[in-house]
């Protein structure tokens, strides 16, 4: 199984996706004419605006959401594996992608607020519709529903869990199955609650989590603050293959960078799209700035945060990954323990505490980011019956949040690497079945913040 995992992984993740999305944030970035920097004050303004009537959810409330999605496993041990395989120079690819994805981000959530469906929860849409509508291809919408409810539901889902096992595991004698039992358990409580419960549980959690998370960092970066501009250097290096260990890593440098910088942030994956339509707001170009502000948080304060612990403070190794062989063994003990080395980190300064810190960081990024999935793969569910059989749709609902459940204790026992693997094909395939239908749809999305710049 894992032979064939790694061969679809490939095929997913072939160099012609990776190209697709750096070139595609740059095209999105100069049509918009750099909206991440001309609007910066607009993007953060526009978290706060009011809801324009009863139904759906705020803007605030849908960038929480978006922003428990974004901001989980992969702000910690995504950027490890990106590190791992990498090198320092992957991080400065992660950088690249978050700020052209920032103009992604907009493009994409723009027109899921143009075209979406009403439901009794709310506001409901995404890619899929903006694929039916927009381009007149309901199949397509379909394909790429099926494509969401699988990945979210159950690949990304297994990544989150995994990430909690693993570092509970590190931290506590805590078998894995019961991590997964326990998370399982308590998401249950929330998602069966629905949209609302989601958005208000996002809205507490995801702003209280991000902040005391970067704090931390801060403080331990402090300690190493004399490693910092080495650290500054050796990413800007190794980006461009002129680090002598890591120069015949390039290829696999700016390839983890992309595709944890994407994992991360999720910007071209569709997912914020969907939470996007949610929100009920006066101007499709608002929800669209506010969403590119997510991209910000996730991955250049968030990903940052853990990339300078791990670096400054030397906890990680650099493998092959043809051989899987350590090509830099700064932590040899800690092997492919990617967990470990953000909990190594804070250990340096918080001796005997990282492991304890990052462990609890990790439940709670994990189970926003999977509160945050559940409500894309039902989204998924509910466009597939649009309302036309309301008691069938409530039981494939049922039925899917126990299997999504299931698919929580499964990936906390499973092997990281497999796991991981799963995680990128869902990104991947997502990525290709929303970036193609946003560079053709971008004009609407482009007419869109003219019409609300010169409100």
């Amino acid at each position: 199984m894992e032979n064939v995992v790694s061969a679809i992984n490939k095929v997913v993740w072939n160099p012609g996706l990776v190209v697709l999305l750096l070139v595609a944030g740059l095209y999105f970035y100069v049509r918009t004419r750099m909206v991440q920097v001309r609007r910066f004050g607009l993007m953060f303004h526009s978290l706060f605006g009011k809801k324009r009537g009863a139904e759906g959810i705020s803007s605030f409330e849908a960038f929480c959401i978006a922003l428990s999605g974004r901001v989980g496993t992969g702000n910690i041990v995504g950027v490890a594996t990106a590190i791992a395989f990498g090198g320092p120079g992957a991080v400065f690819w992660m950088w690249v992608v978050a700020f052209l994805g920032a103009s992604t981000a907009y493009v994409e959530s723009t027109l899921a607020q143009m075209y979406k469906f009403r439901h009794a929860s709310g506001f409901r849409g995404g890619p899929f519709c903006f694929i039916e509508e927009g381009l007149g291809l309901r199949w397509l919408g379909i394909v790429f529903a099926v494509i969401t409810i699988l990945s979210c539901g159950f690949c990304l889902t297994m990544v989150q869990s995994n990430g909690v096992s693993m570092t509970m595991q590190n931290a506590f004698p805590v078998p894995t199955w019961v991590s997964g039992v326990v998370l399982a358990a308590v998401l249950g409580i929330v998602v069966v609650g629905g949209v609302k419960r989601i958005a208000k549980v996002a809205s507490i959690v995801t702003p209280f989590m991000a902040f005391g998370y970067i704090v931390l960092s801060i403080v331990v970066v402090s300690f190493h603050i004399k490693d910092v501009p080495a650290v500054l250097g050796s990413i800007v290096t190794g980006a461009f293959g002129l680090n002598p260990v890591c120069g015949g890593i390039i290829g696999s440098t700016i390839a983890m960078g992309v595709k944890r910088g994407i994992f991360s942030n999720e910007a071209g994956q569709g997912t914020g799209a969907i939470v996007s339509a949610a929100a009920d707001v006066h101007y499709p170009a608002q929800q669209g700035l506010a969403q590119s502000f997510s991209v910000y948080v996730d991955t250049l304060f968030v990903c940052t945060a853990t990339a300078l612990m791990i670096l400054t403070s030397g906890t990680y190794n650099v493998i092959d990954s043809s051989t899987g062989g350590l090509l830099l063994a700064n932590a040899p003990e800690l092997g492919n323990n990617y967990a470990g080395f953000t909990q190594s980190a804070v250990d340096t300064v918080f001796s005997g505490f990282g492991s304890q810190f990052v462990s609890v960081a990790m439940v709670f990024f994990a189970f926003s980011t999977i509160m945050a999935y559940y409500f894309y793969a039902e989204t998924g569910i509910l466009y597939l019956f649009k309302g036309k059989n309301t008691r069938r749709e409530k039981l494939v609902v049922r039925l899917y949040q126990a299997l999504m459940l299931s698919a929580v204790v499964i990936g906390a026992i499973r092997e990281a690497d497999v796991v991981w693997q799963f995680g990128d094909i869902g990104v991947g395939l997502m990525a290709w079945g929303t970036v193609i239908p946003i560079l053709i749809l971008c004009p609407k999305a482009i007419k869109a913040l003219k019409e609300f710049e010169k409100k």
